[in-house]
Protein backbone atom coordinates (compact mmCIF):
# COMPACT_ATOMS: atom_id res chain seq x y z
CA UNK A 1 0.00 0.00 0.00
CA UNK A 2 1.45 3.40 -0.91
CA UNK A 3 0.29 6.10 1.30
CA UNK A 4 1.29 10.27 0.91
CA UNK A 5 0.57 12.37 3.66
CA UNK A 6 1.11 16.08 3.32
CA UNK A 7 1.48 18.55 6.51
CA UNK A 8 3.29 21.05 7.74
CA UNK A 9 3.33 18.95 11.14
CA UNK A 10 6.19 16.59 10.31
CA UNK A 11 8.75 18.91 9.65
CA UNK A 12 9.44 18.16 13.22
CA UNK A 13 11.32 14.62 13.03
CA UNK A 14 10.16 13.85 16.29
CA UNK A 15 5.75 14.08 14.93
CA UNK A 16 7.13 11.25 12.55
CA UNK A 17 6.56 8.45 14.44
CA UNK A 18 3.56 7.26 14.34
CA UNK A 19 4.33 7.34 10.40
CA UNK A 20 7.55 5.51 10.98
CA UNK A 21 5.63 2.63 12.60
CA UNK A 22 2.97 2.74 10.10
CA UNK A 23 5.49 2.22 7.23
CA UNK A 24 7.01 -0.82 9.18
CA UNK A 25 4.12 -2.73 10.37
CA UNK A 26 4.37 -4.51 6.52
CA UNK A 27 6.93 -5.05 3.87
CA UNK A 28 4.59 -3.79 1.36
CA UNK A 29 3.89 -0.34 3.05
CA UNK A 30 5.53 2.85 1.85
CA UNK A 31 4.75 6.21 3.66
CA UNK A 32 5.55 9.34 1.92
CA UNK A 33 5.42 12.47 3.63
CA UNK A 34 5.32 15.80 1.85
CA UNK A 35 5.70 18.53 3.58
CA UNK A 36 6.66 22.53 2.81
CA UNK A 37 9.97 23.38 2.27
CA UNK A 38 10.25 26.46 4.33
CA UNK A 39 7.93 27.85 6.98
CA UNK A 40 7.14 30.14 9.91
CA UNK A 41 6.17 28.34 13.07
CA UNK A 42 3.35 30.28 15.14
CA UNK A 43 3.99 33.04 12.42
CA UNK A 44 7.27 34.09 14.13
CA UNK A 45 8.79 36.62 11.40
CA UNK A 46 12.34 36.11 11.56
CA UNK A 47 12.30 32.33 12.53
CA UNK A 48 12.02 30.31 9.12
CA UNK A 49 12.61 26.32 9.41
CA UNK A 50 14.05 24.99 6.39
CA UNK A 51 12.86 21.16 5.67
CA UNK A 52 15.77 18.68 4.71
CA UNK A 53 14.82 15.40 3.06
CA UNK A 54 14.98 11.95 4.96
CA UNK A 55 14.32 8.69 4.49
CA UNK A 56 14.12 5.37 6.29
CA UNK A 57 13.73 2.31 4.16
CA UNK A 58 9.89 2.64 3.06
CA UNK A 59 9.66 5.69 4.94
CA UNK A 60 10.64 9.02 3.72
CA UNK A 61 9.98 12.91 3.91
CA UNK A 62 9.61 15.22 0.91
CA UNK A 63 10.16 18.67 1.20
CA UNK A 64 8.35 20.43 -1.27
CA UNK A 65 7.98 23.94 -2.59
CA UNK A 66 5.08 25.70 -0.68
CA UNK A 67 2.88 29.20 -0.95
CA UNK A 68 2.03 30.71 2.63
CA UNK A 69 4.94 29.85 5.26
CA UNK A 70 2.62 30.19 8.55
CA UNK A 71 -0.99 29.36 7.57
CA UNK A 72 -2.45 25.87 7.70
CA UNK A 73 -5.90 26.80 5.68
CA UNK A 74 -4.27 28.57 2.57
CA UNK A 75 -0.73 25.86 2.66
CA UNK A 76 -0.42 24.60 -0.97
CA UNK A 77 2.35 23.24 -2.75
CA UNK A 78 4.44 23.59 -6.02
CA UNK A 79 4.76 22.53 -9.42
CA UNK A 80 6.97 20.21 -8.33
CA UNK A 81 4.07 18.07 -6.23
CA UNK A 82 3.00 16.73 -9.97
CA UNK A 83 6.32 14.74 -10.63
CA UNK A 84 6.36 13.34 -7.28
CA UNK A 85 2.11 12.30 -7.28
CA UNK A 86 3.05 10.86 -10.95
CA UNK A 87 6.46 8.67 -9.64
CA UNK A 88 4.87 7.42 -6.43
CA UNK A 89 1.33 6.78 -7.64
CA UNK A 90 -0.36 6.90 -3.84
CA UNK A 91 -3.62 4.67 -3.02
CA UNK A 92 -4.41 6.86 -0.12
CA UNK A 93 -4.21 10.82 0.36
CA UNK A 94 -4.34 12.07 3.38
CA UNK A 95 -3.66 15.73 4.19
CA UNK A 96 -3.47 17.44 7.80
CA UNK A 97 -4.98 20.68 7.51
CA UNK A 98 -8.64 20.71 8.36
CA UNK A 99 -11.57 20.47 6.01
CA UNK A 100 -11.34 23.86 4.90
CA UNK A 101 -7.77 23.39 4.04
CA UNK A 102 -6.73 25.02 -0.17
CA UNK A 103 -3.60 22.12 0.20
CA UNK A 104 -6.76 19.22 0.75
CA UNK A 105 -8.45 20.78 -2.19
CA UNK A 106 -5.47 20.75 -4.59
CA UNK A 107 -4.54 17.47 -3.86
CA UNK A 108 -7.84 16.28 -4.57
CA UNK A 109 -7.51 17.81 -7.83
CA UNK A 110 -4.64 16.62 -8.87
CA UNK A 111 -5.56 12.73 -7.52
CA UNK A 112 -8.21 13.34 -9.99
CA UNK A 113 -6.46 14.97 -12.84
CA UNK A 114 -3.91 12.72 -13.04
CA UNK A 115 -5.94 9.52 -12.77
CA UNK A 116 -4.42 8.05 -9.44
CA UNK A 117 -7.87 7.02 -8.10
CA UNK A 118 -6.15 7.42 -4.62
CA UNK A 119 -8.52 7.35 -1.86
CA UNK A 120 -8.81 11.26 -0.05
CA UNK A 121 -8.74 11.85 3.51
CA UNK A 122 -8.13 14.15 5.84
CA UNK A 123 -7.56 15.41 9.75
CA UNK A 124 -8.13 17.51 12.02
CA UNK A 125 -8.61 18.80 15.04
CA UNK A 126 -11.32 21.34 15.02
CA UNK A 127 -13.84 20.77 17.64
CA UNK A 128 -15.96 23.97 18.06
CA UNK A 129 -19.25 24.79 15.98
CA UNK A 130 -18.91 27.07 13.13
CA UNK A 131 -20.30 28.85 9.71
CA UNK A 132 -18.35 29.40 6.48
CA UNK A 133 -19.73 31.91 3.96
CA UNK A 134 -19.16 32.38 0.16
CA UNK A 135 -16.66 31.67 -1.46
CA UNK A 136 -15.25 29.07 1.76
CA UNK A 137 -18.66 27.35 1.78
CA UNK A 138 -17.87 26.19 -1.91
CA UNK A 139 -14.04 25.04 -0.38
CA UNK A 140 -15.61 23.32 2.42
CA UNK A 141 -18.46 21.50 0.44
CA UNK A 142 -15.62 20.51 -2.56
CA UNK A 143 -13.04 19.01 -0.36
CA UNK A 144 -16.27 17.22 1.93
CA UNK A 145 -17.71 15.92 -1.10
CA UNK A 146 -14.16 14.26 -2.49
CA UNK A 147 -13.71 12.58 1.46
CA UNK A 148 -13.54 8.90 1.34
CA UNK A 149 -12.34 9.10 4.77
CA UNK A 150 -11.98 11.48 7.82
CA UNK A 151 -9.81 10.97 10.51
CA UNK A 152 -10.27 13.56 13.59
CA UNK A 153 -8.46 13.94 16.70
CA UNK A 154 -12.05 14.32 18.92
CA UNK A 155 -15.07 13.23 19.28
CA UNK A 156 -16.69 16.92 18.83
CA UNK A 157 -15.00 17.27 15.50
CA UNK A 158 -16.77 14.45 13.84
CA UNK A 159 -20.08 15.67 14.90
CA UNK A 160 -19.60 19.56 14.09
CA UNK A 161 -18.36 17.86 10.42
CA UNK A 162 -21.39 16.07 10.24
CA UNK A 163 -23.72 19.04 10.92
CA UNK A 164 -21.66 20.17 7.99
CA UNK A 165 -22.69 17.84 5.82
CA UNK A 166 -19.93 14.53 5.74
CA UNK A 167 -21.33 11.13 5.93
CA UNK A 168 -18.49 9.30 5.17
CA UNK A 169 -16.14 7.13 7.01
CA UNK A 170 -14.89 8.05 10.51
CA UNK A 171 -11.97 7.02 12.58
CA UNK A 172 -11.26 9.30 15.79
CA UNK A 173 -7.43 9.08 17.34
CA UNK A 174 -4.78 11.67 18.00
CA UNK A 175 -2.88 12.96 14.82
CA UNK A 176 0.60 12.03 17.29
CA UNK A 177 1.16 8.99 19.98
CA UNK A 178 3.11 9.45 22.88
CA UNK A 179 6.76 7.51 23.06
CA UNK A 180 6.48 4.76 25.57
CA UNK A 181 10.79 4.29 25.62
CA UNK A 182 11.02 8.06 27.04
CA UNK A 183 7.32 8.80 29.01
CA UNK A 184 8.08 5.59 31.97
CA UNK A 185 8.16 5.06 35.37
CA UNK A 186 11.48 5.88 36.54
CA UNK A 187 12.35 6.96 40.14
CA UNK A 188 13.81 10.93 40.09
CA UNK A 189 15.75 11.15 43.63
CA UNK A 190 17.90 13.97 42.42
CA UNK A 191 15.46 16.10 41.19
CA UNK A 192 13.04 15.29 43.57
CA UNK A 193 15.96 16.57 46.46
CA UNK A 194 16.39 19.51 43.64
CA UNK A 195 13.02 20.80 43.99
CA UNK A 196 12.63 20.24 47.80
CA UNK A 197 10.21 17.76 47.62
CA UNK A 198 10.01 16.14 50.70
CA UNK A 199 9.18 12.00 50.53
CA UNK A 200 5.94 12.25 52.42
CA UNK A 201 4.49 15.18 50.10
CA UNK A 202 1.74 13.98 47.60
CA UNK A 203 2.95 16.04 44.35
CA UNK A 204 0.09 17.74 42.15
CA UNK A 205 1.02 18.19 38.83
CA UNK A 206 -0.01 20.42 36.24
CA UNK A 207 1.71 20.93 32.36
CA UNK A 208 0.48 23.22 29.76
CA UNK A 209 0.35 27.13 29.16
CA UNK A 210 -0.45 29.01 31.90
CA UNK A 211 -4.16 30.88 30.59
CA UNK A 212 -7.54 30.74 32.10
CA UNK A 213 -9.22 28.26 29.79
CA UNK A 214 -6.59 25.44 31.37
CA UNK A 215 -8.17 26.21 34.50
CA UNK A 216 -5.69 26.41 36.74
CA UNK A 217 -8.06 28.98 39.36
CA UNK A 218 -9.96 26.14 39.78
CA UNK A 219 -7.55 23.94 40.56
CA UNK A 220 -5.53 26.52 42.76
CA UNK A 221 -8.59 26.60 44.96
CA UNK A 222 -9.34 22.92 45.40
CA UNK A 223 -5.83 22.79 46.53
CA UNK A 224 -6.65 25.77 49.21
CA UNK A 225 -8.50 24.33 51.07
CA UNK A 226 -6.93 20.45 51.10
CA UNK A 227 -5.41 19.62 54.77
CA UNK A 228 -5.40 15.58 54.95
CA UNK A 229 -1.70 15.31 53.83
CA UNK A 230 1.31 17.49 53.04
CA UNK A 231 0.99 18.47 49.32
CA UNK A 232 2.74 20.24 46.85
CA UNK A 233 1.87 21.98 43.47
CA UNK A 234 4.16 21.66 40.98
CA UNK A 235 3.58 24.00 37.96
CA UNK A 236 4.96 22.88 34.42
CA UNK A 237 5.12 25.65 31.95
CA UNK A 238 4.16 29.34 31.53
CA UNK A 239 2.15 31.94 30.23
CA UNK A 240 0.38 35.12 31.18
CA UNK A 241 -2.28 34.17 34.20
CA UNK A 242 1.02 33.58 35.99
CA UNK A 243 1.23 36.98 37.24
CA UNK A 244 -2.56 36.18 38.38
CA UNK A 245 -1.72 32.47 39.92
CA UNK A 246 1.45 34.00 41.96
CA UNK A 247 -1.24 36.73 43.23
CA UNK A 248 -4.02 34.34 44.26
CA UNK A 249 -1.62 31.67 45.68
CA UNK A 250 -0.27 34.66 48.37
CA UNK A 251 -4.32 35.07 48.85
CA UNK A 252 -4.55 31.44 49.34
CA UNK A 253 -1.99 30.69 51.72
CA UNK A 254 -0.57 28.52 49.67
CA UNK A 255 2.65 30.21 47.97
CA UNK A 256 4.95 28.12 49.45
CA UNK A 257 3.77 24.82 48.75
CA UNK A 258 4.16 25.85 44.67
CA UNK A 259 6.67 24.67 42.82
CA UNK A 260 7.35 26.77 39.21
CA UNK A 261 9.71 25.22 36.42
CA UNK A 262 9.70 27.44 33.31
CA UNK A 263 9.34 25.19 30.16
CA UNK A 264 11.57 22.76 29.98
CA UNK A 265 12.54 20.90 26.12
CA UNK A 266 10.36 18.15 25.84
CA UNK A 267 12.64 16.02 26.48
CA UNK A 268 13.08 16.82 30.05
CA UNK A 269 9.12 16.29 30.49
CA UNK A 270 9.44 13.13 31.37
CA UNK A 271 11.31 13.17 34.55
CA UNK A 272 8.83 15.95 35.52
CA UNK A 273 5.53 13.87 35.55
CA UNK A 274 7.57 11.33 37.87
CA UNK A 275 7.58 13.54 40.55
CA UNK A 276 3.72 13.73 40.58
CA UNK A 277 1.65 11.70 42.48
CA UNK A 278 -1.46 13.02 39.73
CA UNK A 279 -1.36 14.86 36.68
CA UNK A 280 -4.57 17.20 36.54
CA UNK A 281 -5.72 18.99 33.47
CA UNK A 282 -8.82 20.79 34.68
CA UNK A 283 -9.27 22.66 31.27
CA UNK A 284 -12.73 24.65 31.24
CA UNK A 285 -14.39 25.87 27.75
CA UNK A 286 -13.92 29.45 27.04
CA UNK A 287 -16.38 30.70 24.70
CA UNK A 288 -14.76 34.44 25.40
CA UNK A 289 -12.60 33.80 22.27
CA UNK A 290 -13.39 34.58 18.63
CA UNK A 291 -12.06 33.74 15.52
CA UNK A 292 -13.58 34.52 12.22
CA UNK A 293 -15.17 31.80 11.98
CA UNK A 294 -16.35 30.79 15.22
CA UNK A 295 -16.59 31.43 18.77
CA UNK A 296 -14.80 29.97 22.36
CA UNK A 297 -12.16 27.07 23.09
CA UNK A 298 -12.59 23.45 24.21
CA UNK A 299 -10.01 20.55 25.23
CA UNK A 300 -9.12 19.20 21.61
CA UNK A 301 -7.53 16.15 23.24
CA UNK A 302 -4.87 16.80 25.97
CA UNK A 303 -1.96 14.58 24.49
CA UNK A 304 -0.19 15.31 28.31
CA UNK A 305 -2.69 13.09 29.71
CA UNK A 306 -1.39 10.48 27.70
CA UNK A 307 2.15 10.83 28.27
CA UNK A 308 1.42 10.89 32.20
CA UNK A 309 -0.81 7.65 31.93
CA UNK A 310 2.32 6.04 29.95
CA UNK A 311 4.54 6.64 32.96
CA UNK A 312 1.98 5.10 35.42
CA UNK A 313 0.96 8.61 36.86
CA UNK A 314 -2.85 9.03 38.27
CA UNK A 315 -4.58 11.32 35.58
CA UNK A 316 -7.56 13.85 36.99
CA UNK A 317 -9.48 15.66 33.94
CA UNK A 318 -12.03 17.87 33.77
CA UNK A 319 -15.05 16.74 31.38
CA UNK A 320 -14.36 19.46 28.76
CA UNK A 321 -14.02 18.99 25.15
CA UNK A 322 -12.30 15.19 24.16
CA UNK A 323 -10.35 14.80 27.81
CA UNK A 324 -13.54 12.04 29.23
CA UNK A 325 -13.04 9.97 26.33
CA UNK A 326 -9.10 10.29 26.00
CA UNK A 327 -9.28 8.99 30.06
CA UNK A 328 -12.01 6.54 30.07
CA UNK A 329 -12.48 4.97 32.98
CA UNK A 330 -8.56 4.81 33.52
CA UNK A 331 -8.25 8.24 35.79
CA UNK A 332 -11.00 10.78 37.46
CA UNK A 333 -13.36 13.29 35.30
CA UNK A 334 -14.77 15.48 37.52
CA UNK A 335 -17.50 18.63 35.71
CA UNK A 336 -15.43 21.74 34.62
CA UNK A 337 -15.02 24.58 36.87
CA UNK A 338 -16.22 22.70 39.88
CA UNK A 339 -13.97 23.29 42.37
CA UNK A 340 -15.87 20.66 45.04
CA UNK A 341 -16.57 18.31 42.51
CA UNK A 342 -12.10 18.77 42.20
CA UNK A 343 -11.27 18.51 45.79
CA UNK A 344 -13.21 15.86 46.14
CA UNK A 345 -10.70 13.78 43.41
CA UNK A 346 -7.78 14.94 44.88
CA UNK A 347 -9.04 13.29 48.42
CA UNK A 348 -9.43 10.12 46.94
CA UNK A 349 -6.59 9.60 45.83
CA UNK A 350 -4.58 11.21 48.76
CA UNK A 351 -6.58 9.27 51.08
CA UNK A 352 -6.74 5.56 48.77
CA UNK A 353 -3.76 4.80 47.86
CA UNK A 354 -4.88 1.59 46.52
CA UNK A 355 -7.24 3.81 44.24
CA UNK A 356 -4.65 5.54 42.86
CA UNK A 357 -2.39 2.54 42.00
CA UNK A 358 -4.63 1.02 39.81
CA UNK A 359 -5.91 4.07 38.36
CA UNK A 360 -1.79 3.93 37.18
CA UNK A 361 -2.14 0.76 36.59
CA UNK A 362 -5.15 1.52 34.27
CA UNK A 363 -3.77 4.48 32.98
CA UNK A 364 -0.70 2.52 31.61
CA UNK A 365 -2.65 -0.06 30.01
CA UNK A 366 -4.46 2.18 28.02
CA UNK A 367 -2.45 4.12 26.83
CA UNK A 368 -0.04 0.78 25.82
CA UNK A 369 -3.50 -0.57 23.78
CA UNK A 370 -4.50 3.00 22.20
CA UNK A 371 -2.41 5.73 22.54
CA UNK A 372 1.53 4.60 21.33
CA UNK A 373 2.90 5.50 18.40
CA UNK A 374 2.71 1.73 16.87
CA UNK A 375 -0.78 1.40 18.43
CA UNK A 376 -2.38 4.42 16.59
CA UNK A 377 -0.18 3.03 13.74
CA UNK A 378 -2.16 -0.27 13.44
CA UNK A 379 -5.59 1.95 13.99
CA UNK A 380 -4.71 3.84 10.94
CA UNK A 381 -4.14 0.84 8.64
CA UNK A 382 -7.15 -0.86 10.01
CA UNK A 383 -8.96 2.04 8.82
CA UNK A 384 -7.35 2.18 5.68
CA UNK A 385 -8.11 -1.49 4.67
CA UNK A 386 -11.59 -1.60 6.64
CA UNK A 387 -13.03 1.64 5.81
CA UNK A 388 -11.37 2.25 2.64
CA UNK A 389 -9.55 -0.11 0.16
CA UNK A 390 -11.38 -3.56 1.52
CA UNK A 391 -7.95 -5.13 1.70
CA UNK A 392 -7.72 -8.01 3.58
CA UNK A 393 -6.03 -7.28 7.25
CA UNK A 394 -2.33 -9.23 7.50
CA UNK A 395 -0.45 -8.80 10.45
Amino acid sequence: MKILVASHTYIVDLNCEKLRSLASLEPDIEVTVVVPRRWRPGGVQNRIIETQPRQEGSFRVVPVANFSQNNQGLLTFGAEIIPLLRQFRPQIIQVEQGAKSLGYAQLITLNKLLGLKAKNLFFTWWNLPYDVKFPVSLLEAYNLRHTHGLICGNQDGVEVLQQHGYRGSVKVMPQLGVDESRFRWQLQPELQNQLGIQADEFVVGFIGRFVEEKGLLTLGKALARLQIKPWKWLLLGRGPLQSVLKEKAVEWGIQDRIIWVESVPHEEVPRYLNLMQTLVLPSETNYQFKTLTAVGWKEQFGHVLIEAMASKVPVIGSNSGEIPHVIGDAGLVFPEGDVEALRNCLKQLMEQPELAQKLAERGYERAMSKYTNQALARQQLDFYRESLVNLPLVY
